[in-house]
């Protein structure tokens, strides 16, 4: 999902020569499609109710609340630099911000589900995931057509999505509801976005432009993040952030793989650098201790 939705976005934004407002399209289609499922599903009210409860109550941090303003950043800077310097670069990058938050935030429990050690296991399973993706896109990188701001700033859209990730664990948490979760995510993170754009344009940063013609799913990314934000807010409490991620990575890999194979970008090939990253990403879960998994379903069955 993360790399379908990095290609849509990436396609919209170089469409429309608009990166903000290339951002400000996906998540407000994304809030207009959860806004519309919430008004017919009574536990998505129930779930924003028990999270203004909870604030009211000090049960959770008033500021946990903007963790949406986050994600809406993560997708300024996504449709920024994808055009620039492509999805797998740029995943190489963000994977490396989100391996390198997650220790942090798991280690200080913002997730909420309680305090995570920082082992030589979990250090050294994530540097075999970075690696992996290193190894993956190692033939498609050019010294002479990177950018090394765009990939810094990639790693710091990758290190937003861990601390977000953590953020919605606590939100979950008091609303007992992934998707009111996510509602309020796509609330924030497009608020976050209008206002972005409404200063660049006041300053003469930045324009309006018509939406363009194009591919359907150029489209989807709002799409995308209402289910991805729904299923992370939920998962992240059981696995902790760390774990979520270098499974996540597997199946972003897997993603780009499909991606590669049926409906490639100009240039792109599959190639062994790619399919033997993915092979080592799953060999980093496993140093990561995933193992643990079958326990967790055996203490739910209990």
């Amino acid at each position: 999902m993360i790399a379908l939705q990095a290609r849509a976005n990436g396609e919209l934004s170089h469409r429309m020569g608009n990166p903000i407002e290339a951002a400000l399209v996906s998540f407000g289609s994304g809030l207009i499609i959860i806004s519309l499922i919430s008004i017919f599903n009574p536990s998505i009210q129930n779930g924003m109710r028990n999270l203004k409860s909870a604030v009211t109550k000090n049960e959770i941090p008033a500021w946990t609340l903007f963790a949406g303003m986050l994600g809406g950043s993560f997708v300024a800077v996504q449709t920024q630099i994808v055009p620039i310097i492509g999805v797998a670069i740029y995943s190489v990058a963000s994977i490396a911000g989100q391996t390198a938050a997650s220790l942090i935030v798991d280690r200080i429990g913002l997730t909420g589900g309680g305090k995570k050690r920082i082992t030589v296991r979990r250090v050294a399973a994530a540097g075999v995931t970075v690696l992996a993706v290193l190894i993956s896109v190692l033939d498609r990188i050019d010294a002479k057509d990177l950018s090394i701001f765009a990939v810094v700033l990639g790693c710091f859209a990758g290190s937003i999505v861990g601390v977000q990730r953590a953020l919605n664990g606590q939100i979950n948490e008091s609303t007992h509801q992934s998707f009111a979760t996510s509602w309020l995510n796509f609330i924030m993170g497009t608020t976050f976005l209008v206002i972005f754009l409404t200063i660049g344009v006041l300053i003469n940063r930045a324009e309006v432009v018509a939406l363009p013609a194009g591919p359907w799913w150029m489209y989807t990314g709002g799409t995308i993040g209402v289910i991805y934000i729904a299923f992370t807010s939920t998962i992240v409490q059981h696995l902790g952030v760390l774990t979520f991620t270098l499974i996540s990575v597997g199946g972003q890999l897997v993603g780009s793989l499909l991606i590669d194979l049926y409906s490639p970008t100009q240039g792109v090939q599959v190639s062994a650098y790619l399919v033997t990253g993915i092979f080592m990403t799953y060999l980093g879960v496993v140093v990561g201790g995933v193992g643990n998994l079958p326990k967790l379903k055996l203490a739910k069955r209990r």
